[in-house]
């Protein structure tokens, strides 16, 4: 999608407000309601969406600003500016009751994991998050679900025309990726601010190494305004800690989840794989902390337990979870992440990995599910990986720590749906070229190709080396040479990728009879008879989220209505 919205990814914030709460009279009072207008002719809600593809910055273009780049400070006041001319000031978002996440991994899980405990406690809920999966619409939450596509174009128009309405000379806003430069950062009284697990990824706009990377997300901290934290690596905690100190904002540690679960039932958690219990974690902290500042609803007061005596940050509070909380983390459901989809003989298994150290815990998951759902029998099972990467990440390095899944197949196809963008505006974006995300797809081959050939011939001399993914206790089984090369193709668009895989195997997915030639390839006409005669298809969908967004759009198409 276009670079100002693909970037805010990295800065999530909800708000949540008791059923008295101010939010509700200060939209009312500004006229925002929710009920939908009466819709002209050309302002329906894929109107409203083309539009908003068109304020995309072309290719070309973009390039140009990128090299640039000017002081990142102004990114902000050109957005206080916006927000003026949109008939909204500062304290306005003063008044709301927000809690502020970023990171680079697990800030929408940990977003999830929160609201959903909120809303167990009866409390109205709004949640931004980005990017969307399959509708635009899905940004911005209410309760829990997606605003209605009469709601969203309703507001989109009407914002749409104010800003038309005072519009002066052409501004670019450099939207950010989370942190001190992010347009959300724009929020200046969060309630409780929370950074989950840091790692390197967009690099380009944050830095090159973590601890460049965490003084950009420590740049959400707010004076007095207390802050959490998971366990990270000693340079960017420190880093934070640095950050926090010289505005007197109070950091603390969460205690791991099992701390927590000391004299009590284990936690039963909505999300798939052992990496979301940290995140899990993170949002009991940020939900207590909110709960005990604006609801007190028997909740204690926030004082650190001791002071952590590995990372040197006081650790936040060891409490039991009350049974809200409970509810909450297990009934949170975040599509895309962690998700696994059982469809007669094809079980699908979404993540929307796309760091190394998200990457990593998503071969933990596949993995560990694999084995829970191995079957005993004689017939084959085939695994196949479609895969796709996009930005500035390292395809090479991702592709990498996928190979102990011994894939039978690996495919690779652009985040396009449908080789036409009609019906799919939702998911256009014209940052890119059509030339250019096949050209990448056909460089993940040739990755993929090459790990081949180094795991075919390994060196025989060397020690082996560490398994990616974590610690031997993780690892299913022994992972031997291959003694065969898997195959791999790259399609122009996502269903051209899931006809050729579910061969029409796949009970909902049903598309009319293949294009011509999408069995041309060798491996394609060979690959299709192993997959027809297979007991059964595992999928693993992988690199970028809006890959498993446009794969979720044909294998689930409620959600597109």
């Amino acid at each position: 999608m276009s670079r100002a919205r693909s970037h805010l990814r990295a800065a999530f914030y909800l708000e949540a407000v008791s059923p008295r709460g101010a939010t509700t009279r200060t939209a009312a009072r500004r006229a925002l309601s929710a009920r939908p207008a009466p819709l002209k002719p050309g302002m329906e809600y894929q109107d409203a969406v083309r539009t908003l593809n068109t304020l995309q910055t072309n290719a070309s273009y973009l390039e140009q600003v990128k090299s640039q780049q000017g002081d990142p400070q102004t990114k902000l006041e050109a957005m206080e500016l916006y927000l003026a001319r949109s008939g909204l000031q500062v304290e306005d978002l003063d008044r709301l009751n927000i809690i502020h996440i970023t990171g680079t991994k697990g800030k929408g899980s940990t977003c999830a994991f929160t609201e959903r405990i909120l809303r167990s406690y009866g409390l109205k809920t709004g949640f931004f998050s980005s990017p969307h999966l399959v509708q635009v619409r899905e940004r911005i939450r209410i309760n829990g679900q997606p605003i209605s596509r009469e709601l969203f174009t309703k507001h989109f128009w009407r914002l749409y025309q104010r800003l038309e309405e005072t519009k002066v000379d052409l501004a670019v806003v450099e939207v950010g990726i989370g942190g001190a430069y992010d347009c959300t950062n724009i929020i200046r009284k969060p309630v409780v601010c929370g950074v989950s697990s840091l790692g390197v990824d967009h690099t380009s706009l944050l830095g090159d190494t973590v601890e460049k990377i965490a003084w950009q997300k420590g740049g959400i901290f707010k004076h007095g305004v207390p802050a959490f934290t998971v366990p990270q690596p000693d340079g960017p905690l420190a880093v934070l800690k640095e950050r926090a100190e010289q505005i007197s904002c109070p950091l603390y540690l969460c205690p791991q989840l099992e701390a927590l679960e000391e004299g009590g039932p284990p936690l039963t958690l909505g999300l798939e794989g052992e990496h979301q219990r940290s995140n899990a974690a993170l949002a009991l902290q940020l939900a207590r902390c909110w709960l005990q500042q604006k609801d007190h609803r028997g909740i204690g007061e926030l004082t650190a337990s001791r002071p952590s005596l590995l990372q040197q940050l006081p650790l936040a509070p060891v409490f039991q979870p009350t049974s809200h909380m409970r509810h909450g983390l297990r009934d949170t459901e975040w599509p895309g992440r962690s998700q696994v989809l059982r469809r007669g003989h094809l079980t699908w298994y979404l993540d929307g990995a796309h760091t190394s150290s998200s990457m990593q815990a998503c071969v933990r998951w596949f993995r560990q599910a694999l084995h829970r759902g191995e079957r005993r029998g004689s017939a084959p099972e085939v695994r196949v990986l479609l895969f796709n990467s996009t930005g500035d990440r390292d395809p090479a390095a991702l592709l990498k720590l996928l190979q102990p899944c011994q894939f039978d197949y690996a495919v690779f196809c652009p985040n396009l749906t449908e080789v036409s963008s009609t019906g799919n505006e939702d998911q256009q974006n014209f940052t890119v070229t059509l030339d250019q995300v096949l050209l990448r797809c056909l460089e993940h081959q040739q990755h993929w190709r090459h790990l081949d050939e180094e795991q075919a011939s390994p060196d025989l001399w060397s020690a082996p080396s560490p398994e990616p993914g974590g610690p031997a206790s993780l690892r299913l089984a022994p992972c031997p040479p291959h003694t065969h090369s898997s195959g791999s193709l790259v399609f122009s668009c996502i269903s051209h990728a899931l006809q050729w895989i579910t061969q029409g195997r796949d009970p909902v997915f049903q598309p009319p009879s293949p294009p011509r030639g999408l069995l041309a390839h060798p491996v394609a006409g060979s690959g299709a008879s192993v997959l027809r005669e297979a007991a059964a298809i595992h999928v693993l969908v992988t690199g970028s989220l809006h890959l498993v967004g446009g794969v979720l759009k044909l294998l689930e198409p409620s959600l597109s209505q």
